[in-house]
């Protein structure tokens, strides 16, 4: 019955800093890394790429390109680097609760990351390029040394995981469905007890 209600309350603590998550502090500026778009596409390479072999290779560069800068966004927040990688029709098909559908979303996450995390890092650990998906495993790391729901950090480590799949089409991404490893995140600032 104890265990009960402690898990029951660690899925509630976990449920309300979600949310925060994906409320995501819209009216903050983002923070992100201080480096032009250039160098934010740059530091957003793979480094391992995994590709079908019947992909030719204009094919492979035309799903390669907005899918780079994706990431390179999500190194420096620049809104004109998201504007060049999604489609207005943007669809997430894991939207969390509470953020806005369409590239709304991705922006808004963005700016509450890098709130909480202003030397937010991002590398794309693997891809994976097939028909006109690309998947990414990605890996953040940083420092909690800004605000996250309310709390101050005090520079502690953040390492956590997250993987998307990506549609593109036309030149765009079209489509995303993402899982992150917010428990372990909302673990190392300190919001949810560790075990």
């Amino acid at each position: 019955m104890a265990l009960n209600l402690k898990c029951a309350a660690v899925f509630r603590a976990y449920v309300r800093v979600a949310l925060f998550l994906v409320l995501a502090l819209a009216g903050m500026p983002a923070e992100g890394a201080q480096v032009d778009d250039a160098t934010a596409i740059a530091m957003a390479q793979p480094q391992e790429l995994i590709v079908a072999g019947d992909l030719k290779p204009a094919k492979r560069a035309d799903l390669l390109k907005p899918v780079d800068v994706f990431y390179g966004f999500w190194i420096n927040g620049s809104s004109a680097l998201l504007e060049r990688a999604l489609s207005p029709r943007f669809v997430d098909h894991t939207l969390p609760p509470g953020r806005p559908q369409g590239p709304t979303g991705p922006a808004t996450a963005s700016k509450a990351f890098l709130a909480a995390v202003p030397d937010l890092k991002m590398a794309v650990v693997q891809r994976l390029v097939v028909g006109d998906r690309v998947v990414s495993h990605l890996r953040f790391t940083g420092h909690f040394t800004g605000t996250f729901q309310g709390v101050q950090g005090h520079g502690q480590s953040v390492d956590f995981i997250a993987t998307d799949i990506l549609r593109v089409q036309d030149g765009r991404i079209t489509d995303n469905w993402h899982i992150e490893d917010n428990f372990t995140f909302l673990r190392q600032v300190g919001l949810v007890p560790n075990p």
